[in-house]
């Protein structure tokens, strides 16, 4: 038999690197901004054409390749980060595996002009598909200069699996960010299809987040800043009345690379505990900086995953210094949260010794419980300290129906209102489900989903059958996005126009309403437009038959009910109704079910086993 095993062809091997190296045009602007980091430049040029599908370039001032190195560069794991295992742990660059650059040419038509500063004149080198078309001399300017053209054009299946232009741009803004947020001492700047998104000059830390999220964001920032012997630690967290509904603004910088770590995010939600309302997440800038030998980020491809030697520590440290922050800047208490205020003593009584007044107890010899009727008390009645809450579940000592009578009687125990809630056909569990008795059973109803169907349906309906109308404003509102969302905004302009929305103005960080649609009330349109913006990052126009579909998706996830929300028995009620006159009233508009009904046959089995 012949032999099988056989070595992949270098071309072959760099396309399945690709694969993990480069998943989208945000990959490709990754590696190359970084690469420029590498090179000590001081000013980065990013410039895009079709969300980076048909162009992404790269122009830095840094040093610059020699005319072999320049030549190097694409051939796969060429790097001058690494000599030997060891160095792995201990680098200070972003790249060192020597992957990125054979990847992306292996999939894309790829141009690089470079000049070292001691040279006349630099090198223009044209690859396509890992294959080098030409290599010349050319007059350039110091530094270098890297276009990747056509991407994934000779792998269609995975240029078909791109989302649309406006997903891949928020992609690429998002990887963008992270650098620029990383590094606030290089000039960066940001072209999409001609028109320019950001111009970042050099500036602090403080400076260049308010440059990328808005002026707003400065009142908002709440300095951070601790050192030890094993991390130091700096940044900003946002007040905890800017918190917003979805996990956008928060960035973990480890020895300036940006990174993801679910477990020092809890240390930062933990320090913000009883300060959040529910469902709401802080939003947080902070840079950390350990020992090199002490992490390891050579565990994924993109190196946004750490793994560090103490994370214990690590987290008790944050977690205490972003609660000392938010303390000494008079955003939260200072004071022990577990401390019970009721414990203080007065201070008329701190002169006072505890043998001053000793309580007197008084006794009625007259007394007799088992007499028929008791002689009347002498000495004054002891009122029972503590009053008993409507809630409270009723204790009766006796089995007399005298006792009984009198205690369904009771105002304090029980009105009106309360006593109809007993009687209700629906009630909730956890504040999250509503069960409904039915013939056959029962049915179980999750509040959140279902009354996203049942609003969804309707402001389709309104949308599409008949003319929405709108509500002109007395005041014009005005709501502060990054420029990036601005931009995102505009695109969706004609379409919101047309469910009701009238815009005064738009500029690079506000939007001025002067009209809403009928159907929505003004106290709710910044959580419309900011769950708008969250569904556009996470792709869902790309699962709608159209943008009034989608928006009317956003709308009802937005001002649905929300898990964790008391409701009254005729809430749940309408609930129940209105869910079973939808047209699809199994699924939510996302596909998430919506009720689930359980048999009486099923219950019954639980209690035959």
């Amino acid at each position: 038999m012949s032999d099988i095993i056989q070595l992949l062809p270098d071309h072959v091997a760099n396309q399945i690197a690709a694969g993990e190296v480069v998943q989208r045009p945000a990959s490709v602007v990754k590696e190359l901004l970084e690469n420029s980091i590498d090179a000590k430049a001081s000013t980065i040029k990013l410039i895009l054409i079709d969300a980076g599908k048909t162009l992404i370039q790269v122009i830095d001032d840094g040093v610059g390749m020699s005319v072999t190195d320049a030549r190097m560069c694409f051939e796969r794991h060429a790097t001058s980060k690494i000599n030997k295992a060891e160095d792995l742990f201990n680098l200070h660059t972003k790249g060192f595996r020597g992957e990125a650059l054979a990847s992306i040419a292996a999939i894309a038509h790829v141009e690089l002009k470079t000049r070292q500063e001691n040279q006349e004149l630099g090198t223009h080198i044209k690859i396509e598909g890992s294959k080098v078309v030409s290599q010349n001399f050319t007059a350039s300017s110091k530094g270098s200069s890297i276009a990747v053209k056509n991407l994934f054009y000779n792998i269609p299946a995975r240029r078909n699996f791109l989302k649309s232009n406006t997903v891949e741009t928020r992609h690429i803004i998002d990887e963008f960010q992270r650098v620029a947020l990383a590094h606030p001492d290089i000039s960066f700047s940001l072209f999409h299809n001609d028109n320019e998104i950001y111009h970042l000059k050099k500036s602090n830390l403080r400076k260049r987040i308010v440059s990328i999220f808005g002026a707003k964001m400065n009142e908002k920032l709440v300095p951070v800043e601790e050192q030890t012997d094993i991390l130091n630690i700096k940044g900003f967290v946002a007040k905890p009345e800017f918190s917003k509904r979805k996990r956008g603004e928060q960035f973990f910088f480890v020895n300036d690379r940006f990174i993801k770590n679910s477990y020092l995010h809890h240390a930062v939600t933990t320090a913000f505990e009883g300060l959040l309302e529910h469902g709401a997440y802080p939003s947080y800038f902070l840079y950390l900086e350990v020992p090199t030998q002490s992490i390891d980020i050579n565990i994924h491809p993109t190196k946004t995953e750490i793994k560090f030697d103490n994370e214990k520590a690590l987290y008790a440290m944050l977690r205490a210094a972003v609660k000392h922050s938010l303390g000494q800047y008079n955003v939260a208490p200072i004071l022990d949260f577990n401390r019970d205020a009721n414990l203080d003593t007065p201070y008329h009584f701190k002169t006072k010794s505890a043998f001053d007044s000793l309580p007197k107890i008084e006794i009625d010899p007259s007394f007799n419980p088992f007499a028929d009727q008791p002689k009347q008390r002498n000495q004054k009645e002891i009122s029972f300290p503590y009053k008993r809450e409507k809630s409270d579940h009723l204790v009766i000592a006796s089995n007399s129906e005298n006792n009984l009578a009198s205690s369904m009687q009771s105002d304090e125990l029980f009105d009106d209102d309360s006593f109809q809630e007993q009687l209700s056909t629906t009630f909730q569990i956890q504040r999250k489900y509503i069960v409904s008795s039915i013939k056959s059973g029962i049915v179980l109803i999750h509040q959140n989903t279902a009354h996203q169907r049942i609003l969804y349906e309707e402001y389709l309906e309104k949308m599409t059958m008949s003319e929405i109308n709108s509500q002109q404003l007395l005041f014009p509102l005005n709501l502060s996005f990054a420029p990036h969302e601005i931009i995102t905004l505009q695109q969706y302009q004609s379409e919101l126009e047309n469910v009701g929305f009238s815009f005064d103005k738009m500029t690079d960080e506000s939007i001025i309403i002067s009209g809403i649609p009928s159907i929505l009330q003004e106290s709710k349109i910044g959580i419309v437009f900011e769950e708008l913006l969250q569904n556009i990052n996470l792709e869902i126009p790309n699962s709608s038959f159209s943008n009034v579909d989608f928006i009317a998706k956003s709308f009802a996830k937005s001002l649905a009910v929300k898990t964790g929300m008391q409701l009254s028995g005729r809430e749940q009620e309408n609930i129940v109704n209105n869910l079973f006159s939808c047209k699809e009233p199994s699924s939510s508009p996302f596909g998430k079910l919506t009720f689930k009904t359980i048999g009486l046959e099923e219950i019954d089995n639980l209690f035959n086993k």
